[in-house]
């Protein structure tokens, strides 16, 4: 029997290295709790009623069958490093190499379940686009968003998201004629929002917030959310707010606290510049489950994700082939960001070298949708609209983060 290959999460880092992994001689399995990926860059418009649910779903089993590998539905229950085992639904699976990418659990802040949040289960941005048209009908009301910070691991932060939403909200009320009715305010705890994306950037969404009239709340550590959504800070003043939708920064992920394999103060596992588990043989960790080094500046992003992903997949398949080449993830790192602003974006790019925005109007807008239709495609091996390109079972009901 062939060398194994068990790679667990079906988001963008699980299912990048299940691919390139299919192309070496190992039988791959992805594991995932549910058949789709959640595409969270293009799950903004879910938020406003743009795009349906389903549109911002890839399936899962179909894309293992064009590439080759198998696609497994299960809930990952626990992880033994030592062992290469993994516990799927009960049932322990062992394989040579174990790849971890199901990503980071969430900072829990008292009173949460008062906000709402696009950074949860396919669910949680559907029940805010519900929450948002209701309040809509109402003509008028107070709408606050932001999000917050990890201080055991700076890097865990989720603040484009919110940034974007932000816009395409400002966009949607101006659309229906209502902005003046509504009071917008974007709130973080840290005193510069956005700085891992650049100075240039910073700048340009505090320009955008100012002409837009949205107002800021920044600097007070968020101390918790109040009956009715409204935000709570230390220094004892609150933000009023009939709808808040609220971004939790990253935290370690559950199972891998609960595990064997090594972990940073904030829960994530730590791994070396190949992207394998520090002390344990033929265990990587990639995307969000991994602490990422590197630069001050660094961010748990999507695109980095992918980058990892190849870069493990690529080193496993050099110790298969007896190769001593290794490839290192340190190399790609970078923030990249397409940053929608409902009627256009603006391109955010960010290295040790150099930091570049370029503002998109209009056709920024038009590409970040273009993208989310190349991205299914890509990993589809096929074009929009052909035999092939089957719609995800989608299931609002599915409720992993």
């Amino acid at each position: 029997m062939g060398k194994t290959a068990l790679v667990i999460g079906g988001g963008f880092a699980g299912l990048e290295a299940a691919i390139r992994l299919s192309k070496t001689d190992l039988d791959v399995t992805l594991v995932s709790d549910r058949p789709f990926l959640w595409m969270y860059p293009t799950s903004i418009w879910v938020a406003t009623g743009e795009v349906a649910p389903e549109d911002a779903c890839l399936d899962l089993g179909s894309v293992a069958r064009r590439h080759g590998f198998k696609f497994r539905e299960g809930r990952v229950e626990s992880v033994r490093g030592a062992a290469r085992a993994v516990r799927i639904d009960g049932e322990e699976v062992r394989a040579d190499y174990v790849l971890i990418g199901i990503g980071g659990g969430r900072m829990a802040a008292e009173g949460i379940e008062h906000t709402h949040t696009i950074s949860g289960a396919p669910g949680s941005t559907e029940a805010f686009r519900d929450a948002l048209e209701a309040l809509l009908d109402k003509r008028s009301g107070r709408i606050a968003m932001g999000f917050g910070g990890n201080p055991k691991d700076p890097s865990a932060v989720r603040g484009g998201p919110g940034f974007e939403l932000m816009f395409n909200v400002d966009t949607m009320l101006r659309r229906r004629g209502v902005r003046d009715n509504f009071e917008l305010t974007f709130f973080a705890p840290m005193p510069s929002p956005g700085a891992r994306m650049g100075k240039k950037a910073v700048e340009a969404v505090e320009q955008m917030f100012r002409k837009l009239g949205i107002q800021t709340r920044y600097g007070q550590k968020i101390t918790g959310f109040a009956q009715g959504g409204a935000v709570l800070f230390e220094d004892g003043s609150r933000l009023e707010s009939d709808l808040t939708m609220f971004i939790p920064a990253v935290d370690g992920h559950p199972i891998i606290k609960a595990s064997d394999l090594p972990r940073n103060d904030a829960g994530f596992v730590e791994i070396d510049e190949t992207c394998a588990v520090k002390g344990v043989d033929g265990i990587y960790a990639i995307g969000d489950a991994a602490a990422i080094d590197g630069p001050p500046w660094r961010a748990k992003q999507g695109h980095l994700a992918e980058v990892m992903a190849r870069v493990a997949a690529s080193n496993i398949a050099a110790i298969e082939n007896g190769s001593p080449k290794r490839e290192s993830y340190l190399r790609n790192m970078s923030i990249i960001c397409l940053m929608d602003m409902g009627n256009g974006a603006a391109f955010v790019q960010r290295d040790d070298a150099s930091e570049t925005m370029i503002p998109l109007p209009i056709l920024g807008h038009w590409a970040k949708k273009a993208w989310g239709v190349f991205y299914k495609s890509s990993k589809m091996r096929t074009l929009p609209g052909f035999p092939g390109m089957a719609r995800p079972a989608y299931s609002r009901t599915s409720q992993t983060a």
